[in-house]
């Protein structure tokens, strides 16, 4: 897929990773201290999550409503996570797991924002981080993760190939192992349950739809996941249709709800090219695929393709229109939307945009 091409990654996330590492490093000296019991620690490392991680903005887009002539679009602004996505939910879930398992040491593969979160979630629990990183990509985000005290690993090969040994590095080792799709899938998906949780807060019943960008599939997974915990429990009258977006032709949990595929299968990765907007959509193996592609039939949601151009455009569309800096990339799930309300009148209602990016 990559062969010898450097991809350069210009459109990482920016959140505060730096600035509330040097905030919290007195306060949180208790969750990193292995001298002291560890349910000091836990106690100390979970007032840190509170404070810091999750409860982001949820702002109605009314510019954006009266430029495209839909009513009721909600913007789930995730840039105001730590490190600016909402991978910081997952970072900070497994580190904490990690913590109260006994672990030492965590693992991640990544090409930037997912190793950024786990290298500052680790640093204030006290743990060493282990990050592989795929040889051809260069993304300023590095420069944090080794700020933050994690050690870099190059690994041959795409991205793919770095989960495969990062996770054969955590199981000969006995680390944890951070990566989608292996046993902390669970603790995954219900962190990221709690974007659902929180627009239910906000809205108090779900909306007509949530829609998201995907790569891997595990957010998109993990929100729907969320909404079947409150529906079941009689907190929603619904459950809110689930819309998925992703670079054009590029990922198989798009390719297989347009072709109506009963399972998720892997793309030719020769076919797949990366550049700097869509490298966080793109994937020639979506590891949680299987459970993204069920929470988009499972509540008649639907799934759309977006350009590098139409991800640009509506970047800046939020960007002139609501203030938001977000990631060209997370734009997906909005076009994702729109598209289908281009074909076919979407009913007069509440709609939820999951976005992450820029500060």
């Amino acid at each position: 897929m990559l062969q010898d091409r450097v991809v350069d990654i210009m459109d990482g996330a920016r959140g505060n990773a730096l600035e509330i590492w040097r905030e919290l490093r007195g306060y949180p000296r208790q969750a990193s201290d292995a001298s002291l019991p560890l349910p000091q620690r836990l106690e100390a490392y979970e007032d840190i999550m509170d404070s810091e991680v999750g409860d982001t903005a949820l702002v109605r887009a009314r510019n954006i409503e009266r430029e495209m002539g839909v009513r009721q679009i909600y913007l789930k602004f995730e840039g105001g996570n730590p490190t600016g996505t909402q991978k910081d939910r997952i970072a900070f879930s497994q580190a904490m797991d990690a913590l109260r398992r006994g672990f030492d040491t965590i693992t991640v593969a990544t090409c930037g924002n997912y190793g950024v979160a786990v290298a500052l979630a680790a640093s204030l629990a006290g743990l060493r981080c282990i990050i592989h990183i795929p040889g051809q990509y260069h993304s300023p985000r590095i420069v944090e993760m080794e700020k933050l005290g994690a050690e870099i690993i190059r690994t041959p090969g795409d991205y793919e190939n770095a989960v495969a040994v990062s996770r054969a590095r955590a199981e000969a080792q006995e680390l944890y192992d951070a990566n989608p799709g292996g046993d902390n899938t669970v603790i995954q998906l219900r962190a990221y349950g709690g974007i659902a949780y929180e627009i239910y807060d906000e809205l108090r019943d779900a909306p007509f739809a949530v829609a998201a960008p995907v790569s891997n599939g595990t957010t998109l997974a993990g929100i729907y996941r969320g909404f079947v915990s409150l529906y079941r429990r009689g907190k929603t009258s619904r459950m809110p249709r689930i819309v998925a977006g992703s670079s054009f032709g590029k990922n198989p949990i798009i390719y297989a709800f347009r072709k109506n595929m009963r399972h998720c299968e892997n793309l030719n990765p020769d076919r797949i090219k990366e550049t700097a907007v869509n490298e966080p959509l793109i994937n020639w193996h979506a590891i949680d695929g299987h459970h993204a592609l069920e929470a988009i039939r499972e509540t008649n949601g639907w799934a759309g393709n977006a350009s590098d151009r139409s991800m640009r455009t509506f970047s800046r569309l939020i960007r002139d229109k609501e203030g938001f800096q977000v990631l060209p990339a997370s734009t997906a799930g909005l076009i994702a939307l729109l598209e289908s309300g281009q074909k076919q009148t979407l009913p007069n209602d509440r709609y939820v945009v999951v976005l992450t990016g820029r500060k």
